[in-house]
């Protein structure tokens, strides 16, 4: 799992890395402020996201089963709908890294009874010592002794295990093994006080890489493993073993309880012991690779120690000799049922796929669970279902030998349940599988693997936004490059891809115009010397294109704001300084008067104004990015978080939110003149994030959340009035450890999203909901109807306002005209049919805003397009379109368009045509951009030509044509497409007086305006 930093676009590194010191704080002289009721819920991938290093059977009672993972915490199984409990939410954000899981015991004798040793690494990114936590009512609550050493969660090594056990004799006695060079340690009251076993010869020599702080440390011991044949009901077990990270002498037996130990005679060199399993025949299986894991590792073996005899026996489905052995062995688990039957997988076989095999003889003879039938095919004794997690394809397409989705990558554990043979799991870089007819490969058949993470949400989230339009939430994400959530509830069917960033770091989008987003990532240069680090959007993240340019030699990554009509960009990236374009990403230019690696925003509202922040200072820009001038506010943090942000609707209304718990100022900060002064909340001391979400009943400004701690309490908190009165919206069961951002729901009052590091993303509602305010304003009618079957005359909405007044109406992103558009009269509202005449065919969706209170819908059903046009359903073409760019000028006209066969017979793409109709407003010349079709956009094609005639709204056309590649549309079936028109020197068009031009449109929707033609025959459309 990869470890996040913070958010990419306004954090820095040092608090999520770094433990929390908090002696010497400000304690609270007043009331601790109110509480809000909310309910929280997980945002659902469906699949997990990040490395789950260890699953963990009860062997007493039948379905307890719990998962741990590096960075999210620890899972209980919950059999009833088969998903998984989280059971670490309440770790707050001083003690974070107890989301951290080195090693989880489940009570072999009172079931009741969990531990987990926690703590997240063992350098100095923790400040804090481990822990071990226990449990006695199975993860719902804590209790926890701390350790004098610090624990490794997230470290090489951590799918090794597991390193705390617990006696299955005598449960009040447990042994730890601990990384970092501090041996083996014991507790005989139940995990509540430690002791080093002083005895234990060897507390581990293997350093990953010693020249890298993360790498450098002692992996220390992996696994303890008791002999329950030893020992009896109450009496302690006799017989332990314990594997140790060290490649000459690895594995160590303690007959007499663990008061003396030594090496066992014969034991294989040269490699790590991953996992020691013993069998109820008496037989010690041991995974072994030559690196700690899970990455690491080229070579491995699997060994047999008789322990009766004393006898070992290499085992291994393919010798370490041999060249087809390029990777170490993890996962191993025995049959509880069958004692002759294991499992071992691969540990890192990264190409083509990981392989798992099964013994039923001891490890005499191995099946793999695919092999090569003639290359590059590949014989499966699988199959593999991703229905729950689509997007676990990786939105990838490999050649054979190569599938998408994989078996998996890192399996450092792989267990049989103990009371069922049939039913498997193992855990994943990316989910956990699981399988309940594993004996099926045993008959010749083939085992039914699916997903099997429903509840785990382990993902690092880098960056969220929240459109007033369209999808509700789109995220960044480490690892997994991030999501489209249509439904919060619902698993996406994909990753954000083209491109598909390894990490997407940062993503906004243009509050004018909500369907255009920009996210910024890594680009793997290496696999594509092509790649961009930049991608947009022009439909609200669902599909994407790369940009046609980046700064010269960047990596990419760091943060990006989107200009609020969306016609600029600055991009603050990692390594090269701050950059603008005002070309859509076809050219960029470096800013001036600008740090590098500023943390930057956009105004919501002025497109040329941008603001940022770097070491203390905070910079505005007024013309879009060109240049900046540091503001002359003091006072701000100069180390630790930092998090600039600007409101919808208001310009100039930005907020900082910043500082360290190492010292400095720290806490939140606003300003109402876009960064002139600003002025610091003296009810908030510390403030992370900030984010707003959609205004309170009543209310006009937009609802605050933050980060932060008030009142000497760390929480989440909501602001309804600018920040004067706070209340915090959650409690200490939903902490979430060291989160990395907060944002709102412009649409649901009271939503927030909050993003973790390694809990996935969180979404908490009011118990309350979006209660309306008593003075709630409504129309009569909600719906009317305009053309075929009604006059075409003028439309009356009644206002019933209740003290409040209308403000505006919207269609779409546009205002209304009033006086024009409609007008008003007391209470009654008018709409002109020279407005309603301009609608398209359907259902049109007019939104009224009062000053207080909820919006208010209405909607027009246009039966037809224009009085006494001609209808459009006169040939097999119908076309659907709409503006990804709805600015009034423009440098790029973006158009998105769906052509439909709504015939009987098949049409050769190569004979269809789009006519989109415009004024060029200068004559220059043209480019075309195809970003992205469903059948390729290399199979697009265009021209440009002129009307001889020129038209009201068009003396100008680009035809879209299609290559003989394209292939056929059969019957009912589409193809769609993404474009861009420009003038050679970036000069702006005049959207508003386009032809085809529908600023009203924010999804795809029928076009009349956009003709389309068969072999030169007009088959949809109007001219001009």
């Amino acid at each position: 799992m990869t470890k996040a930093k913070s958010r990419f676009r306004i954090a820095c590194l040092a608090l999520v890395v770094a433990g929390a010191s908090w002696t010497g704080l400000i304690t609270p002289s007043h009331a601790a402020a109110p509480s809000d009721e909310y309910t929280w819920k997980s945002v659902v991938t469906g699949g997990g996201g990040g490395f789950v290093p260890g699953i963990i059977f009860n062997e007493k009672e039948k379905n307890l089963i719990y998962a741990r993972t590096d960075i999210g915490g620890a899972y209980r199984w919950n059999p009833a709908d088969e998903s998984w409990i989280p059971l670490t939410d309440s770790v707050g954000w001083e003690d974070w890294n107890k989301n951290g899981v080195d090693a989880l015991a489940t009570d072999p004798v009172d079931p009741n009874r969990v531990y987990i040793a926690t703590g997240t690494y063992t350098n100095s990114w923790d400040k804090q010592n481990g822990q071990v936590m226990r449990s006695t009512d199975r993860g719902n609550t804590w209790e926890t002794t701390k350790l004098p050493f610090k624990v490794g969660g997230n470290m090489p090594g951590r799918s090794m295990g597991e390193r705390l056990t617990i006696d299955p004799n005598k449960n009040n006695i447990l042994f730890f093994g601990a990384r970092s060079g501090n041996g083996l340690w014991k507790s005989s009251d139940y995990g509540a006080t430690w002791s080093k076993v002083s005895s234990f010869p060897n507390p581990g020599t293997y350093v990953q890489d010693p020249s890298n702080e993360y790498t450098s440390d002692i992996v220390g011991l992996a696994w303890i493993t008791f002999d329950k044949k030893t020992g009896s009901a109450s009496k302690a077990t006799q017989t332990i073993y314990v594997g140790v990270a060290d490649k000459n002498q690895s594995v160590y037996r303690s007959t007499d309880g663990g008061t003396t130990w030594s090496a066992v005679a014969g034991q294989p060199t040269g490699y790590l012991p991953h996992h020691g399993v013993l069998s109820s025949d008496g037989n010690l299986y041991i995974s072994y690779s030559d690196g700690a894991g899970p990455y690491d590792g080229t070579k491995g073996e699997v060994w047999k120690l008789n322990t009766a005899s004393g006898q070992w026996t290499n085992i291994s489905p393919v010798a370490s000799s041999s060249t087809d052995n390029y990777f170490g062995y993890g996962g191993l688990t025995v049959d509880a049922q069958k004692p002759g039957t294991l499992m071992v997988a691969t540990l890192n076989s990264w190409w083509p796929d990981a392989k798992i095999y099964r013994s039923t003889d001891s490890g005499a003879t191995w099946s793999p669970i695919w092999e090569f039938d003639g290359y590059p095919t590949r014989k499966l004794k699988y199959n593999l279902d991703i229905t729950a997690a689509p997007w676990l394809t990786f939105n990838v397409n490999p050649a054979p030998p190569e599938v998408s989705p994989k078996l998996g990558w890192m399996i450092g554990d792989l267990e049989i349940d103990p009371f069922n043979s049939d039913h498997m799991l193992y855990g994943t870089g990316a989910t956990i599988y699981g399988s309940k007819n594993v004996t099926n490969w045993d008959k010749g058949g083939k085992l039914d693997i699916s997903v099997a993470a429903k509840g785990v949400e382990e993902t690092a989230i880098l960056d969220l936004v929240s459109p007033p339009t369209g999808a509700p939430l789109v995220s960044a994400v480490g690892d997994v490059s991030g999501f489209r959530h249509d439904d919060l509830f619902k698993a996406p069917a994909k990753m954000l891809d083209n491109p598909t960033f390894t990490s997407s770091e940062s993503i906004d989008y243009a509050e004018l115009n909500p369907a255009f987003m920009a996210r910024v990532g890594k680009a793997d240069y290496q696999k594509d010397p092509n790649a961009k680090s930049i991608g947009f959007s022009n439909d609200g993240g669902a599909n994407w294109y790369k940009a046609n340019s980046e700064p010269s030699g960047t990596a990419g990554g760091g943060s990006i704001a989107v200009a609020a009509d969306g016609n600029g960009l600055l991009w603050s990236t990692s390594d090269k300084g701050v950059f603008y374009s005002k070309t859509g990403g076809n050219s960029w230019t470096a800013s001036t008067g600008i740090p590098a690696n500023a943390k930057i925003a956009s105004d919501r509202v002025n497109s040329d104004k941008y603001y940022a922040f770097a070491a203390g200072k905070i910079y505005v820009s007024t013309n879009g990015g060109v240049s900046f001038t540091a503001s002359a506010v003091s006072g701000l943090p100069t180390v630790g978080n930092a998090d600039i942000d600007a409101v919808r609707g208001v310009e100039g209304d930005v907020w900082f939110a910043g500082g360290s718990e190492d010292g400095g100022p720290y806490g939140l900060w606003h300003s109402k003149d876009s960064g002139v002064t600003f002025t610091k909340l003296a009810n908030v001391q510390e403030a992370d994030f900030v984010g707003f979400g959609k205004a309170a009943p009543s209310r006009t400004n937009a609802t605050v959340f933050i980060v932060g701690k008030i009142d000497g309490t760390r929480g989440f908190y909501r602001s309804d009035d600018a920040g004067a009165n706070w209340v915090r919206i959650n409690d200490d069961k939903h902490q979430y450890a060291r989160v990395t951002t907060i944002i709102g729901d412009p649409r649901v009052y009271g939503r927030a999203y909050l993003g973790t590091n390694g809990r996935g993303i969180l979404v908490a509602d009011r118990v309350k909901g979006d209660q309306p305010s008593a003075g709630q304003s409504s129309i009569t009618p909600t719906t009317a109807t305009y053309g075929q079957d009604n006059a075409n005359t003028d439309i009356s909405v009644k206002l019933t306002l209740n003290g409040n007044t209308l403000d505006a109406i919207q269609q779409g992103s546009v205002v209304l005209n009033k006086g024009e558009d409609y007008t008003l009269n007391g209470e009654t509202v008018t709409f002109s049919n020279r407005y309603l005449s301009k609608l398209p065919k359907g259902d049109t969706a007019l939104t009224f805003h009062f000053n207080a209170g909820s919006d208010v819908l209405f909607t027009v059903i246009v039966k037809e397009n224009t009085s006494g046009e001609p209808g459009t359903e006169q040939g097999v073409l119908k076309v659907q379109t709409f503006n990804g760019n709805v600015s009034e000028t423009s440098n790029t006209i973006s158009s998105k368009f769906k052509i439909t066969n709504t015939g009987t017979s098949s049409v050769s793409l190569a004979n269809v045509t789009l006519h989109y109709y415009y004024t060029v407003n200068g004559e220059k010349p043209q480019n075309f951009f195809a970003d992205w079709s469903s059948i390729g956009p290399e199979n697009v094609v265009a021209s440009f030509k002129t009307l001889s005639n020129p038209k009201q709204g068009a003396d100008s056309y680009v035809e879209i044509g299609f290559k003989s590649g394209a292939g056929s549309l059969d019957p009912g079936q589409s193809v769609e497409l993404q474009t861009r028109i420009s003038k050679a020197d970036w000069s702006n068009y005049t959207q508003t007086d386009d032809y085809s031009f529908d600023a009203t449109a924010t999804s795809l929707k029928d076009s009349t305006k956009v003709t389309a033609y068969l072999s030169g025959s007009k088959q949809w459309g109007i001219e001009p």
